[in-house]
């Protein structure tokens, strides 16, 4: 077995698939812009304190999405449910309707929830930190879905490729 050194440069495809070991879930970050619904998919999704309630995402700096949203000072949070696959495409791509097809419905700070989602929140910008070719933008939460809209799996990303929950028989 062979280690890199700190310090040694290497390939950023290389650093991107070994990332891609770590399984994480699908969210779309949403806001209203004006009467326009705006948002992007991102993987990069965790929870960060829970007095006060905080969770965070990170953003390529070259978003032009992103942007808009952090000028109302607020954003949703979907986590996307096993069955949403093509939702998250959708957000994934540029220069098309994002929310073409897309049933949603406004929070109280009126940013798009998505129908279906595993679960929700809404937030209002706390921080936000340069890091690298990203932003790490931390939220604090202010309303969250209700313990009954819980109620499915999942959607999963690993090595590339989306993936669902499967029960092992022991």
């Amino acid at each position: 077995m062979t280690f890199t050194p700190v310090g040694t440069a290497f390939d950023p495809r290389v650093f991107r698939d070994t990332l891609g070991h770590y399984a994480s879930g699908i969210t779309i970050i949403g806001g209203m812009v004006g009467d326009e619904p705006v948002g992007f998919t991102c993987q990069s999704f965790y929870s960060v304190s829970t007095e006060p309630p905080l969770v965070s995402f990170s953003v390529m700096t070259t978003s032009t999405t992103y942007p808009r949203i952090r000028e109302t000072g607020t954003f949703s949070v979907n986590v996307l449910a096993h069955d949403q696959r093509i939702v998250s495409n959708q957000f994934a791509r540029t220069g098309t309707d994002k929310w073409a097809g897309i049933d949603w419905s406004p929070t109280a700070n009126r940013n798009p929830v998505i129908a279906g989602t595993l679960m929700w929140l809404d937030c209002d910008i706390w921080a936000e930190h340069e890091a690298g070719d990203h932003l790490i933008v931390i939220g604090r939460v202010s309303e969250l879905s209700p313990a009954e809209w819980h109620g499915t799996e999942p959607l999963l990303y690993f090595k590339g490729q989306y993936r669902h929950l499967r029960e092992h028989a022991e």
